[in-house]
């Protein structure tokens, strides 16, 4: 595969040597007993709502009232509704409560809900051990996003530490709203949430805006649809920056072992040295040559 003279990325020969890994977990069993104190009273709940529902229908009906439950018990109930009664049920979608319908749920997917009396029959008898298989279960997925967070905590300290003199970068450390480019440069048409901005400090002017991913693992269709979208944001900043005469960098931090697989490997080496240079791609271990003060002045 052939990719543009200023890809740096592309002339890496080892590929894990530029990668940091960020444990998103506890092994097991030392993640157990957190699983099972956050998810035993849920369970229990679940339970109650099971046996006192005519059908399961009624049970989603339930957990989906509003003011029934907080959101975060809600989410909950609803990730026990989805491993044990209908797994198709995206927990995403169910706990959107005021835009989808309870009933159109049941319309599109009843037909694969488990029937009240097999739900009803198996919780009646549960057991200790099942109770702990199903809190394992729903904690699989609870420290999803963290490394990412960290990964932009550890990028901004690097930040401050080797170029906090000459610049500031702006953005959230951990959980929190992108900034949306238009709020940046009102100008600017559309949407383009950014992780971070980097301005020169005595002026103020913006040196680059970024984005930042963890890839724990990744391939096939889900890096098919990152390169797309990637893709999009440097042709919609580099529209932008040659009809405004706006003049700033565009970075993608990028990190973790999936980094590593080939199809997110060649679209990085694409990524990285696009615009004329004005596009660079790092990891936190290339960041002392990637991101530069030449580079963001240039």
């Amino acid at each position: 595969m052939t990719f543009n003279s200023n890809s740096y990325f592309a002339t890496i020969q080892n590929r894990l040597d530029v990668v940091t890994a960020i444990p998103n977990t506890r092994t097991f069993p030392e993640c157990l007993p957190q699983r099972i104190n956050n998810y035993t009273p849920m369970i229990e709940l679940f339970r109650e709502l099971v046996m006192t529902s005519r059908s399961s229908y009624d049970v989603l009906f339930k957990i989906r009232n509003p003011g029934a439950f907080s959101a975060d018990v809600r989410i909950s109930l609803l990730k026990i509704f989805r491993r044990c009664v209908c797994t198709v049920l995206d927990t995403e979608a169910t706990k959107k409560i005021t835009k989808i319908s309870t009933s159109a749920l049941y319309e599109a997917y009843g037909s694969l809900f488990k029937d009240i009396s097999t739900l009803q029959a198996q919780f009646s008898g549960i057991t200790n051990e099942q109770i702990t298989s199903l809190a394992s279960l729903l904690g699989e997925y609870d420290d999803r996003g963290q490394q990412g967070y960290v990964l932009t905590d550890l990028f901004f300290d690097w930040f401050e530490e080797k170029l906090g003199q000459e610049f500031s970068i702006t953005g959230p450390r951990g959980a929190g709203r992108d900034i949306e480019l238009n709020t940046i440069f009102p100008q600017f048409i559309g949407s383009c949430p950014c992780d971070f901005i980097i301005r020169e400090s005595y002026s103020n002017q913006v040196r680059a805006i970024g984005f930042a991913r963890y890839d724990s693992t990744r391939g096939g269709a889900q890096s098919d649809d990152r390169t797309g979208g990637n893709n999009d944001k440097v042709n919609k900043v580099m529209q932008f920056s040659l009809q405004s005469g706006e003049n700033f960098k565009i970075i993608f931090l990028s990190d973790g072992p999936g980094l590593t697989h080939n199809d997110t490997w060649y679209e990085t080496c694409y990524l990285d040295g696009q615009w004329d240079g004005n596009v660079r791609v790092t990891t936190l271990k290339t960041a002392d040559i990637r991101i530069t003060h030449n580079w963001l002045r240039s």
